[in-house]
């Protein structure tokens, strides 16, 4: 059974989002069946702000999962929004 490895560029809400936090959260939400497939990453993007990068496995047939990921980081207090920057898949 082959993964997909999901890759989001997620969004604070402001310069002062601590990101050892914003990383525990995103761990702690993520469905049973997901996993961060590799370390966070952190990029600037202006003035100060930075977003957090994640890289998280999930099964190729779990109908559904990519979607709750999505929602559940999403629905951080700490996070404005994320993007995908990426899906491709695994064996």
């Amino acid at each position: 059974m082959a993964n997909v490895i999901l890759s989001l560029k997620i969004f604070p809400i402001g310069i002062e989002v601590n990101f050892d936090e914003l990383q525990k959260q995103v761990e702690e939400v993520l469905p049973s069946k997901a996993k961060i497939y590799a370390n966070f990453q952190t990029e600037p993007i202006a003035f100060g702000l930075n977003v957090l990068i994640a890289h998280i496995q999930i099964p190729e047939d779990e109908t559904g999962i990519l979607d709750g990921v999505e929602q559940n980081i999403e629905n951080i207090p700490e996070v404005s929004r994320i993007q995908t920057l990426m899906v491709r898949r695994t064996r």
